[in-house]
């Protein structure tokens, strides 16, 4: 949020100040959010649960089950290289295999209203 503060007259600007204070005094108030998780976690504990029960998070129930994000995932095959699919007409070094972002050779070219078909390597 972002106040223009010159373009505020003298009563809004007191009216602002006046509100920035009793925020200021309202949050001063308060117990430190460490000293209020603490006593959470000793009720919940006491009680016989943990935060991750009573309010979501990461497990913490007695019968722990793994997230089924890892459940279901499979290990990744290592991709391999993949031939060249385009070349640069100006330099014939400079390939693409037509995955990924394409290189700035590629962008200028269909920029200036080229197709990639263009740059096709037969």
């Amino acid at each position: 949020m972002s106040i223009d503060i010159s373009s505020l007259s003298a009563k809004e600007l007191d009216s602002l100040i006046s509100q920035a204070k009793k925020r200021k005094t309202t949050l001063n108030k308060r117990k430190p959010i460490a000293l209020v998780r603490k006593k959470l976690t000793q009720l919940a504990k006491a009680e016989g649960y943990s935060i991750a029960e009573l309010f979501g998070g990461g497990g913490g129930s007695s019968v722990a089950k793994a997230p089924a994000a890892a459940r279901s995932r499979k290990p990744r095959k290592a991709l391999g290289k993949v031939a060249a699919k385009y070349r640069n007409p100006a330099n014939p070094g400079e390939t693409w295999s037509g995955r990924g972002k394409q290189p700035r050779w590629m962008a200028a070219y269909t920029a200036t209203g080229r197709k990639p078909e263009d740059f096709l390597i037969k």
